[in-house]
């Protein structure tokens, strides 16, 4: 995670639950510095490869470090981004968005 956003190998890359993780403060790379600004209808665009999808934020936690029931798989295209909670280690943030649907 020094050089690039983490996949959480147990997830997808494409469809269902994608659960990525960033830092947010202290390192080379900061790619969830903004992460605790997104809010509930805050959408979220996710590159990769070939494809881009655009996500809907439905949810914005706080969870143990050791909940890791938000990278289960959903059957909603789903994205869920994790990172540290400033000064707290036993804690992360997580932000969950559902795939925007176009009608």
């Amino acid at each position: 995670m020094d050089d690039y956003i983490g996949h959480f190998e147990e997830t997808s890359k494409s469809l269902g639950n994608i659960g990525l993780a960033a830092h947010n403060r202290g390192y080379k790379n900061n790619y969830f510095e903004n992460l605790k600004k997104l809010k509930q209808g805050d959408k979220i665009i996710y590159n990769y490869k070939d494809f881009s999808k655009v996500y809907i934020v439905e949810k914005h936690e706080i969870i143990k470090d050791t909940d890791w029931t938000m990278l289960e798989n959903t059957e909603e295209n789903t994205i869920t981004l994790i990172t540290c909670v400033e000064n707290e280690p036993e804690y992360r943030r997580c932000i969950q968005g559902i795939e925007e649907t176009t009608n």
